[in-house]
């Protein structure tokens, strides 16, 4: 079973972090967003893998030679942003015209069963009810349960069923013609070839297509969803880690949080909901609902519902009062 992961996208929502790193890098639960990824799929026995990549590129690249090494992978460069559909016709070079195939955008954490999903006889997509259905690549359904209609950002939607980035297709060939048919006849939605107007093609000629329910779904578009996403996950105690050393020095750890385990952590108060990355020292601060990353230095700090970078430096100030009677003093 081979697996298309689209990270081309250059996440400008998620700025000034996507300046100098993919937003699939960023970390989530101890891992980069991408690592949730891959190891979903390892865990549902898919063994090939290609990459659609663009804006730095390389570091996808280098992130997964380095971190899993031992699946097959095929990196293929999306040098224009057409949108989706065009970064998953790239691939189709890269599979046989009657094997079935898995999509999955690179910014999206998703729990289901895929095992059970790829065991389907016909196309199926991910679904999960939404509160506002106009951001999203939007299902409407018959009364059996098939896939009527499929619209990508509807201004008035039909159904709150949104297409959360997970694709199981029958057969890849019938995906890439769609594709072929969007693209020459230059069918766009916001200006971009979308995936979802390719599977409304394939619905035209006839193909049916069915949904599943996810169990969870994270969309990590911006900070508020990631620092979501990082405290559901943490909730499972496998995300949960804190290095033996870490209660040597002076710390408190209110769980759940995950610390690396060459970080270096004295004098503080870290959790609930923190994640911690690696070579990153703390001293002498209280950090909750926060993911710290790479080679970070913080000292002297008060830090809730943030997100740092690597090699981030944050250094606050050390008071020592002697505060007399009606004294009042603010350091906001």
């Amino acid at each position: 079973m081979k697996a298309i992961i689209p990270v081309a996208g250059i996440g400008s929502r998620m700025k000034p972090h996507t300046q100098t790193q993919p937003k699939s890098l960023i970390p989530v639960a101890g891992k980069a967003i991408l690592g949730h990824i891959i190891d979903s799929m390892i865990d549902a026995k898919v063994d090939e893998l290609i990459f659609i990549i663009g804006y730095q590129g390389d570091k996808i690249q280098n992130y997964v030679n380095k971190n899993y090494s031992d699946i097959k992978c095929h990196f293929v460069m999306q040098t224009l942003g057409k949108g989706t559909a065009h970064a998953i016709y790239l691939a189709k070079d890269n599979v046989e015209p009657n094997e079935a195939i898995l999509i999955v955008l690179g910014d999206s954490i998703i729990e289901a069963n895929l095992k059970e999903i790829i065991l389907k006889k016909e196309t199926c997509l991910g679904v999960k009810k939404v509160n506002d259905p106009r951001i999203f690549g939007v299902a409407e359904l018959k009364e059996d349960g098939k896939v009527k209609k499929l619209v990508e950002k509807p201004t008035i939607p039909k159904s709150n069923l949104a297409l959360v980035g997970l694709y199981f297709i029958r057969k890849a060939s019938t995906l890439m013609d769609s594709i072929k048919t969007i693209v020459e006849n230059d069918i766009r939605s916001q200006n971009e070839f979308h995936l979802t107007d390719a599977l409304q093609n394939m619905l035209e000629q006839g193909e049916h297509i069915s949904v599943f329910n996810v169990e969870s779904w994270f969309d990590c578009g911006k900070k508020s969803i990631i620092l979501q996403t990082n405290a559901n996950l943490l909730r499972n105690t496998n995300y949960q880690k804190v290095p033996d050393q870490i209660y040597a020095n002076n710390n408190i750890v209110v769980q759940p949080v995950n610390i690396a385990d060459n970080a270096k952590i004295s004098n503080s108060i870290i959790g609930p909901n923190v994640c911690i990355g690696e070579e990153t020292e703390v001293n002498d601060s209280i950090i909750k609902n926060t993911i710290i990353a790479a080679n970070a230095k913080l000292e002297n700090i008060v830090l809730e519902d943030s997100l740092l970078g690597n090699d981030s430096t944050l250094i606050g100030s050390k008071h020592s009062l002697n505060i007399g009677d009606n004294a009042e003093i603010n350091f906001s």
